[in-house]
């Protein structure tokens, strides 16, 4: 695993330039943020393709979905509190209830946002796209899989909503990997816990796994990074090996991956499970280190919690 660190949002302006070059029916659309989404890239390249419908994130969305019924395969971007949120009732009738093809891929998720506060943090943005039918929902761990998910969802026909940040990001995926829709990635399975993660808490997730590998509690990591449809194959492999689950997620706990880890086990294979993430509460100002660490989404958040779980 590389160390180097990248924004997930600066991997997907790369991957979509890519994508561009080799596919004529990709077009792109934005709400007058992509020096920010990084989809300006795009739109330096391929003018003819790029459509900045301005700060009118509603009419980007219907737009998107008029472009997909004529062939094309719109990526459309902002913010991922105005994606979600602003438009959630264009993407449930024209994306989701229409089944149009469109590709949303929505920056600044999570509290990583920072000094923008509370009304730029998406907290909630996955359980809004989770709710619709339709809807599959991705988390890219790393710059490694945005660029394998970008390329991955540009192939799939149906609405995609991908999640991703502004601050950089450990690599932590290997250099070869390759994104499957569906399917979680093992880096290894515990006797004793299994943390499984999303975004930015893979990297949290496994640098507590070797804490508490070293402490003698066998301790795995999977990430989710397809939070619908999940791997419930994976969840369930998991959870006959585990004595506990551990969820960790930059979003609220209600609705989102530990959400769905509950909403599945406890009707398959009930076994505890403690979940890592914002606790029904808005976020506010502050860096991304400040604020990950007043909301609990620490590596020793989740060393805490799997030893005061275990009570050893």
């Amino acid at each position: 695993m590389s160390e180097k660190e990248k924004a997930t949002r600066d991997a997907y302006g790369e991957a979509l330039l890519e994508l561009g070059k080799r596919r004529s029916d990709i077009v792109v659309l934005d709400a007058d943020l992509s020096g920010s989404t990084k989809t300006v890239k795009f739109a330096k390249a391929f003018p003819e393709r790029f459509f900045n419908i301005g700060i009118a994130e509603q009419d980007m969305i219907g737009t998107a979905a008029g472009l997909a019924l004529t062939g094309k395969v719109p990526f459309a971007s902002t913010f991922a509190v105005f994606a979600a949120g602003r438009a959630w009732d264009q993407i449930k009738i024209a994306v989701c209830y229409s089944n149009t093809n469109v590709k949303i891929v929505a920056t600044h998720g999570g509290i990583t946002v920072g000094e923008d506060g509370a009304s730029h943090q998406a907290l909630e943005d996955i359980a809004l796209m989770r709710a619709l039918p339709n809807m599959t929902v991705i988390v890219p761990a790393d710059a490694i899989e945005t660029t394998s998910v970008i390329n991955e969802i540009a192939d799939y026909r149906g609405p995609v909503y991908v999640r991703l940040g502004r601050a950089k990001v450990s690599a932590v995926m290997p250099e070869d990997y390759k994104f499957k829709l569906g399917r979680a990635y093992t880096f290894h399975i515990g006797k004793d816990v299994n943390i499984i993660a999303v975004g930015i808490m893979v990297d949290t997730a496994l640098k507590a796994s070797k804490i508490l590998r070293d402490e003698g509690i066998d301790t795995g990591v999977i990430n989710m990074s397809t939070i619908k449809p999940i791997d419930e194959e994976t969840l369930l492999l998991t959870a006959k090996s585990s004595k506990i689950i551990v969820t960790a997620e930059e979003h609220s706990i209600i609705g989102g991956l530990g959400g769905a880890v509950c909403e599945f086990l406890s009707e398959n294979y009930p076994v505890p499970v403690k979940r890592i993430g914002i606790r029904d509460a808005f976020g506010c100002s502050g860096s991304p280190k400040e604020l990950l660490k007043l909301y609990g989404l620490t590596v020793e958040d989740i060393v805490e919690t799997v030893k005061g779980t275990l009570k050893v």
